[in-house]
């Protein structure tokens, strides 16, 4: 592992930042104990909420942890198009009861309240998605002896990043679950991205800083592979999906190995950003129609995915998931570290057998 990853955890397995309620205190305090390093997510919620929940992994645990913050979002989105949609979703707000969100409500989640608190009261470590921040924040962050790690999908964003002074690198696939942190969400390009190893290799031979890397890893032998490929650590989050400390929805936990929900996809459906799920009935009929148009498709939405999670629905669900969503087990969080340190052991042991003369 490298220097700037030394000492934060005994293990290179990074439990990842899930928005929405999954990343809670009791999950990332789990992984800490267990010898990984966990993040707190604090996108869609406030400055306040987000101290309340580092409280309580300090309340609970003393070793290293980390909070993510999403980068604030131009607003750009065609307004016709968001219009259109609108329209479209329409039916999901009857058949739900419930009415639609306010596409044009303030987008502004806190981020700079976030990042005052987090200097004043630092935390081992920082994350950053959906963009990167300016050399003054992340110097200001070194300063403080934080370790800043900036989500990138390319080549080009990580170069990117490495020249504003970032710490570390979190290197995410297209294979990953959630939202793709691609810096710019260009419509033009479509619903596409990198395979994760091609991405570690490309990055690597561009960029000098340590590299997490993201996207679809779910057994310690798939560790072992990205170690082997050039990532210092790897950060999971589908398969911290289903412990019981994590907060996702029981519905969303079940669907992961559900015969009902066999693949995943990259859709705008649900926020208007690119983000992989499981496919189901909303996947389906909105996908090919969202525009790209984040945050406003996210609050138009807010409310029916309320709605599905209440009415026991996971078709009308935001069910986020990796590729490797069929590999989930349910374990708690600590047994599910300790696994993955054995299989990447076994992993290593088999590679030196095969390689022996």
């Amino acid at each position: 592992m490298s220097l700037a990853l030394t000492g934060l955890c005994r293990y290179p397995i990074v439990q990842a930042p899930m928005a929405g309620g999954a990343s809670r205190p009791e999950l990332v305090a789990a992984v800490g104990e267990a010898g990984g390093i966990g993040f707190l997510a604090a996108g869609y919620k406030t400055a306040d909420g987000m101290y309340n929940e580092v409280k309580q992994v300090r309340r609970t645990t003393g070793r290293s942890f980390g909070v993510n913050l999403f980068m604030p979002q131009p607003l750009v989105a065609d307004p016709s198009a968001v219009e259109v949609y609108r329209h479209q979703l329409a039916g999901e707000a009857t058949w739900y009861g419930t009415p639609l969100g306010d596409p044009d409500a303030d987008g502004d989640d806190g981020y700079e309240a976030k990042v005052a608190i987090l200097l004043e009261d630092p935390v081992p470590v920082v994350s950053f998605t959906f963009g990167c921040p300016s050399r003054e924040v992340l110097d200001a962050f070194a300063a403080a002896g934080t370790l800043t790690v900036v989500t990138v999908t390319s080549p080009q964003e990580a170069r990117n990043a490495q020249w504003a002074g970032a710490g570390a690198l979190c290197v995410q696939g297209t294979e990953a679950g959630g939202h793709q942190s691609t810096h710019r969400d260009d419509p033009q390009a479509g619903l596409t991205g990198t395979g994760l190893l091609s991405l570690v290799a490309e990055v690597r031979a561009c960029v000098d800083l340590p590299v997490i890397a993201a996207g679809g890893l779910m057994l310690g032998s798939q560790i072992t592979a990205v170690l082997a490929a050039g990532a210092d650590a790897a950060q999971l989050g589908t398969a911290f999906l289903p412990c019981p400390e994590s907060g996702a929805h029981p519905l969303h936990k079940q669907a992961l190995t559900n015969p009902l929900f066999v693949t995943t996809t990259l859709t705008r459906a649900f926020s208007g950003r690119p983000a992989r799920g499981l496919v189901n009935r909303f996947v389906r009929e909105h996908g090919p129609y969202a525009p790209a148009a984040y945050p406003q498709v996210h609050q138009l939405t807010s409310g029916l995915r309320t709605a599905a999670a209440q009415a026991g629905d996971a078709q009308g669900m935001a069910l986020w998931a990796g590729q490797g969503h069929r590999m989930a087990r349910e374990l708690p969080a600590g047994e599910l570290v300790g696994l993955l340190a054995a299989e990447m052991e076994a992993a290593r042991a088999a590679v030196s057998v095969r390689s022996a003369p």
